[in-house]
C-alpha cells in the first residue's frame, strides 16, 4: 500500500490557486517529474480541477532553466518581474544560439 510521505497531514495547499484541500482529495507533483522516486521528496500538490487543467506533457530541463533564470535575476539591477523576464530572455537567446550551431 502506497502511503503519504508526510504522514499525519490532512490539508495541503494547491500551488495552482492557493486553496487549501483535504491531502485525500489532491494530486501530487513533483517539479523535477519522477514523483516514483520518493526518496527525501517534499511533494507539492494541485487540487483535482487544477491537476485537470494544467498540461500533463513532458517538461525536459524546465525546471533547471526557471531555476537558472531565478539565479541570474537576482544579479540584476532591476525588480521582480522586470529582472525575471530580463534573465529569462537572455537566457533563451543564450540557448538558442548554442542550439543552432
Amino acid at each position: 500500500m502506497w502511503r503519504s510521505g508526510r504522514r499525519g497531514q490532512t490539508e495541503v495547499t494547491c500551488i495552482a490557486c492557493s486553496d487549501d484541500i483535504p491531502r485525500s482529495e489532491a494530486r501530487e507533483y513533483d517539479k523535477f517529474g519522477n514523483r516514483w522516486d520518493r526518496e527525501g521528496k517534499e511533494f507539492e500538490y494541485f487540487c483535482k480541477p487544477c491537476d485537470r487543467d494544467r498540461c500533463h506533457q513532458p517538461r525536459g530541463d524546465l525546471e533547471t532553466f526557471l531555476e537558472d533564470v531565478e539565479s541570474r535575476a537576482d544579479g540584476i539591477d532591476r525588480t521582480g518581474q522586470e529582472a525575471f523576464l530580463t534573465a529569462y530572455l537572455e537566457l533563451a537567446e543564450c540557448r538558442d544560439s548554442v542550439g543552432e550551431r
